[in-house]
């Protein structure tokens, strides 16, 4: 099972600490830290986090799920505790290659998951559907505030009219060199600004603020590129297993646009579940409506639960603090 470390009154609680831990090794020999939670014989969730993020941004669903299920997290190459890769180690195909390394070492084979991706997460699902791996391995997805493309051109970080200027500066800011520095109550309003919705508490800004912060300079920037020129509309197509879309109303980087079009683009939807007045950051902000939805493709695509039952017991848990539309 795992385990909760302790922080100051006030804070948000520590990231749960492993049960086990592995190193899974990449199609291109990047090593990737994987971290496993819960009891091993439990039904198995995979979580893939986003740009800037790491394992410690799943923080919430791991505290969760852990209880019952076989919670397995990884940090993206170059986040957290993975290494750094040179430039040519940055594509969506190497993050689909991570992915499958993570499900061959972390999953016995036939073994069925259900694989959520947050952001650029959501994005790794999409560039690995129809490898070999992911249709071993994959029993239901969730899409979580992610787009396939376009990101930069529907991105609405700075508040103009869209078009060229605002592509391009928006863009350039994004893909900025300039150091984050240390977190300052000025940077956790241009961050909450950025990818958070206005309501969001302090100590939830404070939070993301800690983990985008940590993220390196290189990393940033160089996920940055690839995200800009993102093209995955295949993906979208070749994601056939059970998948459910969950956004917030008020994300400027992935715009609700991107999940709205997902959901009529994927050839199995199973929901598009519009948080109102979230952000980007929506497992932070609003854990109980995503874990919700984890818990509910378990249900139905894991342990066969009838539709109707996971639906409602999904309904309830997420209407507990979020308000969904």
């Amino acid at each position: 099972m795992s385990r909760l470390t302790k922080r100051p009154a006030g804070a948000v609680a520590a990231p749960p600490v492993a049960a086990r831990e592995l190193t899974a090794v990449s199609a291109d020999g990047s090593r990737i830290h994987v971290e496993l939670h819960g009891p091993e014989d439990a039904p198995a969730v995979v979580l893939a986090h986003g740009w800037t993020c790491s394992t410690q941004f799943w923080a919430p669903q791991i505290r969760e799920l852990a209880p019952d299920h076989r919670v397995i997290a990884y940090d993206q190459r170059g986040h957290g505790r993975t290494p750094a890769v040179a430039k040519a180690g940055h594509s969506t195909g190497a993050l689909a290659d991570d992915l499958e390394a993570v499900l061959a070492a972390a999953l016995e084979p036939g073994t069925k998951a259900v694989l959520a991706g947050h952001s650029m997460g959501g994005m790794t699902l999409m560039a690995a559907a129809g490898r070999p791996k992911f249709t071993e391995h994959a029993a239901a997805a969730l899409l979580c505030s992610t787009g396939s493309s376009r990101l930069i051109d529907e991105s609405l970080v700075l508040p103009i009219r869209p078009g060229r200027v605002r592509t391009r500066i928006t863009g350039a800011i994004l893909g900025s060199r300039a150091p984050l520095g240390p977190v300052t109550p000025v940077s956790k309003r241009i961050l909450r600004y950025a990818t958070m919705g206005p309501g969001s508490a302090p100590e939830k800004v404070a939070e993301c603020a800690r983990i985008v912060h940590a993220c390196r300079r290189a990393t940033r920037v160089a996920w940055a590129h690839v995200l800009a020129g993102l093209d995955l509309e295949a993906g979208v197509g070749e994601l056939t297993v059970p998948t459910a879309v969950i956004s917030g109303t008020a994300d400027r980087l992935t715009p609700i646009v991107h999940a709205r079009a997902l959901a009529a683009g994927l050839p199995e939807c199973v929901g598009l579940v519009e948080l109102a007045g979230m952000g980007h950051m929506t497992p932070v902000e609003a854990p109980d409506a995503v874990t919700a939805q984890i818990r509910g493709l378990v249900d139905v695509y894991l342990r066969k639960v009838p539709v109707d039952d996971a639906r409602e017991s999904a309904g309830q848990q997420a209407n507990q603090k979020e308000g969904a539309v």
